[in-house]
């Protein structure tokens, strides 16, 4: 059975294994998610939960927005997510999910927004090597160079590298370890990086690739 849960991220630190390795971890304050509304084939053609995480005030909030949370009985969110998920069976409206959902062992995709950049050019968002610095070269060291033939087809091939807005996408991380669940603390600690700057916001989901 999948499972699911919206979280935020504190940072990174690091760990000490019982063999005395370091583990680099990402501590994720994970729920609690209070289940806003459970979609299911019969209703909705497929299985998922809407999920709420951090509670709101009213006024930042459209009326759509409080229709939902009011229906469902719960306290307005700023975030509000559907997950996918195989089973909603033990869910219901109202109910929450929280960090013990998952437990030290398991494997999960962290999904999150990367951090923004900026506009940059091509030496630094695609990892481009500089022209020559000899003369006759400059001032154009740190351009993308030739983009092709003059006159056919006398235009720019699309998804070639060049330079633009570099982050602030949509990345998951898959098939990583969950290190230490820290229930009274809503604190869910994953070994190694997950995307986003620190207070993000992050899904951690059951992973689809990890072979047992």
């Amino acid at each position: 059975m999948s499972k699911a849960i919206i979280g935020r991220k504190v940072g990174m630190t690091q760990l000490f294994a019982e063999d005395g390795k370091v583990i680099p971890v990402t501590v994720i304050e994970a729920g609690p998610c209070p289940v806003v509304q459970v979609k299911t084939v019969e209703s909705d053609g497929y299985l998922a939960l809407k999920l709420g995480f951090l509670e709101a005030k009213e006024k930042t909030l459209t009326k759509p927005e409080l229709g939902q949370f009011k229906k469902a009985g719960v306290k307005p969110c700023k975030v509000l997510k559907e997950v996918r998920l195989d089973s909603v069976e033990g869910y219901s409206v109202g109910s929450e999910v929280k960090a013990d959902v998952f437990a030290a062992g398991d494997r999960v995709d962290a999904s999150g927004v990367s951090k923004g950049h900026g506009f940059t050019g091509v030496i630094k968002k695609w990892n481009q090597h500089r022209l020559k610095e000899t003369h006759g070269v400059g001032p154009v060291h740190r351009e993308p160079g030739s983009m092709g033939s003059i006159s056919d087809p006398s235009r720019v091939f699309k998804h070639k590298h060049l330079a633009g807005h570099w982050g602030v996408e949509n990345v998951t991380v898959q098939n990583l370890e969950v290190v230490r669940v820290d229930a009274a603390r809503n604190a869910i600690l994953v070994r190694g990086a997950i995307p986003g700057p620190k207070g993000s916001i992050v899904t951690l989901k059951t992973s689809v690739k990890h072979s047992k």
